[in-house]
């Protein structure tokens, strides 16, 4: 019954056609603002997703790293128990250092990071290769493969040069020197390949072999920086983390792929969540016009409300018709917002009609991922809203006096 009138109320012509001007007012503000909210936070989910993905193809599923200092001991006997692990797919050994490289007169500064032959089955950085090819090479010959801006710094053309890139690295064991030269190691790389991933990735890295870098950091044979991990398709990273954690100890560090870009992840959803926020004072701000249009209607039915109280209607009654009048407002307005905001982040996703702008990025358009849980996080958010909105009002009418009057 409750439902019944409320409707019938929505739908019913009034005295005074403000009341109606204003109701459809209300549910055009709502619809606008729950088709931005869906707009919006699908736009911070395509780009959260963009992101990931390209840290996903240089960072690994599992890293185990030193609790403390710079290196951690392997021996074969625990990576074949790493191997053993259920959910592992593989795994790499690595050694990061920061070098000086030198391709004609200017030196620069860049991370140069070991990998042995299991690399490509832990990251993707194979497939984003766009000149050259992926070789690190082996003994007779080590080659790197660098990062698309940092070839540019060099002026390596890794197609058809066949210079050299020399390379410093401090020695690890040096007491003291005459020279500067005393206390760096050296060597030369081959570029013959160069990737394209991110910008944090392709100013900086280059990749080579391991023994390389063992050699130049006189480092032990089973020495490492870190030992980078696969999951196998459909493991639970969180559950890999403990199973590998509980196998080597405290010594160790074992990060999941979010954790070792925590902070980077912890900023997207700030950002995001500073963003529904907003979204929402502007929805609370539209909630205005439904209070306004509630309470006409409340003056426009006094009547109606004398009669049911009269017939023995409670206050409560009144009060829940009122309220639903308020909901049945929000969710015409929120259902018109879901149309409006799923429609047009599917055109955006087929057809891409909102470009970003220049020509520096992985994309042409703005990114978009609708997510269920953001549809309903915004219903709830409405219906919160609304409820709010329409309280004051019911309560309004449910205190009315009855002032029947003879005739």
């Amino acid at each position: 019954m409750v439902w019944q009138f409320a409707s019938r109320y929505f739908r019913a012509k009034k005295s005074t056609n403000a009341i109606n001007i204003i109701a459809w007012v209300s549910v055009a503000a709502i619809a606008i603002g729950t088709g931005a909210l869906i707009v919006i936070l699908s736009v911070f989910n395509g780009f959260e997703g963009l992101v990931k993905s390209l840290y996903s193809s240089f960072y690994p599923a599992i890293k185990v790293a030193p609790a403390t200092g710079k290196t951690i001991l392997l021996s074969p006997a625990q990576l074949q128990a790493i191997g053993r692990v259920p959910g592992v797919a593989g795994y790499s050994e690595v050694v990061e250092e920061k070098a000086v490289l030198r391709y004609g007169d200017e030196p620069t500064i860049a991370i140069l990071k070991g990998v042995d032959s299991n690399y490509n089955v832990v990251t993707d950085v194979k497939s984003n290769i766009v000149r050259g090819r992926f070789d690190i090479g082996d003994e007779t010959a080590y080659r790197a493969v660098m990062g698309l801006e940092l070839e540019g710094a060099l002026g390596v053309d890794v197609v058809h040069s066949l210079v050299p890139v020399t390379v410093y690295v401090p020695r690890r064991k040096v007491n003291a020197f005459v020279t500067p030269e005393d206390a760096l190691n050296n060597g030369v790389l081959y570029p013959v390949g160069t990737f394209a991933i991110q910008q944090e990735f392709n100013s900086k890295y280059v990749i080579t072999h391991i023994d390389f870098l063992r050699k130049l950091l006189e480092m032990a044979p089973n020495e490492m920086s870190a030992l980078e991990v696969a999951a196998a398709q459909g493991t639970d990273q969180n559950v890999l983390k403990n199973r590998l954690q509980q196998l080597l100890g405290g010594q160790y560090k074992v990060q999941t792929r979010y954790e070792q870009n925590q902070s980077l992840y912890a900023i997207m959803q700030t950002e995001k969540w500073a963003v529904y926020v907003i979204l929402s004072f502007i929805m609370i701000i539209a909630a205005f016009n439904m209070i306004g249009s509630l309470y006409m209607l409340v003056i426009e039915k006094e009547k109606d409300i004398t009669i049911l109280k009269a017939m023995g209607a409670r206050k409560s009654l009144v009060m829940r018709i009122f309220l639903a009048e308020g909901l049945i407002i929000a969710g015409i307005g929120t259902l018109l917002g879901f149309v409006l905001g799923g429609g047009f982040c599917l055109i955006q996703q087929h057809f891409g009609i909102i470009k970003l702008e220049g020509t520096s990025f992985l994309v042409d358009a703005y990114p978009v991922s609708m997510h269920l849980a953001d549809f309903g996080l915004v219903f709830i958010t409405i219906l919160v809203i609304g409820l709010a909105a329409s309280w004051y009002p019911a309560r309004r009418a449910a205190e009315e006096a009855i002032t029947l009057k003879a005739t």
